[in-house]
């Protein structure tokens, strides 16, 4: 069950209905009914999903005392897909059309005959996904936390976050906004009555060859401003290495953050290209001061974060604040069934430590002060400044 034992990747939603105070056997009894494998795939309906209880691909067993703790509930899904190699349905149709042009070798076949060969190409991969073959089964975990209204899905983007979204909103007529970074600051702002100000945010001019529009990664069909995620994280570099590595959050606890293991950067102009940087502290790298002095900006960036006594290192995706690799503590005093659910408690104060760090920023980002900011990280980025200097020699 993945988001109780070993590393954690997931991408993370917000449940805006139904608000769940405690799950039920109500809950298992309609993921069973939308149980995986129920429904099989063919090459009409060549994707399929449904739950699963979580410890393999086959199992169905859904329990109150294995499924449910600390009031969330974990499961997953299960996404088969049929798919025949392109190279198979090119031999099926060399061998095809070797058949019906047999009286004629040699000479291509005509429109007619194309069609005939398509169709038997299509009969037979028909006959071939009834039997189950070349189908493909993959199973992503999950996770609703329902104190906190959150839903943490280990599945990537676009075909599996599809899915999931379909099955969650079938079963329990559920609508959820995925947690991004525009997505985040919008809500901050507006709990504090500044929506005027987050509705001019645009993209801050860090370098001469940043145009001030959006990169070219960008997701343009996403109704927030996503890339304050690369300026978070740049922010966030540029703190830790000339001021302090420890921020004061909102709730008066502290974090400390380290950058770690491995750091990623890409220019959003698309002219000085990409940059992958592996090391114990990637950021005080030279490649990585020349990596931000020729304008790139961090897309994805291993961090170690210390809070009230719990330390976890992880991997944080810019645009979508997506974790990957993310390492818990363990309660050496928690035994039995105390391990999973200190497992939960590390995942909730997780969730709540990056939105509260980034919380830090945002607040940053939208005061009168962001100017004299971006300003000073120019400046600390310029090939001029004192550091940059330093490392270089």
């Amino acid at each position: 069950m993945a988001f109780l034992h070993g590393s954690l990747s997931f991408e993370r939603y917000r449940v805006l209905n139904p608000e769940v105070g405690i799950f039920g056997p109500e809950h298992l009894e309609r993921m069973a009914e939308l149980g995986a494998g129920e429904v099989r795939v063919t090459a009409d309906d060549p994707i399929r999903s449904g739950f699963l209880a979580g410890e393999h691909l086959f199992d169905l067993t859904f329990d109150l005392e294995k499924n449910v703790l600390l009031d969330a509930l974990h499961f997953a899904i299960r996404v088969d897909t049929h798919q025949i190699p392109s190279a198979i349905l090119k031999a099926w149709t060399q061998m095809e059309t070797a058949v019906l042009m047999a009286d004629n070798p040699g000479r291509r076949p005509n429109k007619a005959q194309k069609e005939q060969i398509k169709e038997s190409v299509q009969q037979r991969a028909r006959m071939q996904a009834e039997g189950g073959k070349y189908v493909r089964s993959n199973q992503f975990p999950a996770l609703w936390d329902a104190p906190t209204g959150m839903v943490y899905f280990g599945g990537p983007k676009g075909t599996a976050s599809d899915q999931f979204a379909q099955l969650m909103g079938l079963a329990f007529e559920m609508e959820f906004d995925r947690v991004s970074p525009g997505y985040l600051a919008s809500r901050w702002a507006e709990s504090e009555g500044l929506t005027n100000l987050f509705d001019d945010v645009r993209p801050a001019v860090f370098h001469p060859e940043h145009t001030g529009g959006q990169a070219g990664w960008a997701n343009t069909d996403s109704p927030h401003p996503d890339f304050l995620g690369n300026e978070f994280l740049l922010w966030l570099w540029h703190a830790v290495d000339q001021d302090s590595d420890t921020f004061q959050l909102s709730d008066n606890t502290e974090v400390t953050v380290m950058f770690s293991k491995s750091l990623a950067l890409e220019c959003p102009a698309g002219i000085s290209g990409r940059a992958t940087l592996s090391s114990e502290n990637p950021t005080r790298l030279p490649e990585a001061m020349e990596a931000i002095r020729t304008g790139k900006l961090p897309r994805k960036a291993g961090l170690t974060m210390v809070r009230l006594g719990q330390q976890y290192e992880l991997t944080l995706q810019a645009e979508s604040l997506g974790v990957s690799g993310a390492k818990l503590n363990k309660d050496p005093d928690a035994e039995g069934r105390q391990v999973l659910e200190s497992r939960i408690d590390a995942i909730r104060q997780l969730n709540d430590t990056i939105d509260r760090l980034y919380e830090v920023f945002v607040k940053a980002r939208l005061s009168s002060g962001w100017g004299d900011q971006v300003e000073r990280i120019s400046r600390w980025a310029s090939p001029l400044h004192p550091e940059r200097r330093r490392h270089a020699a």
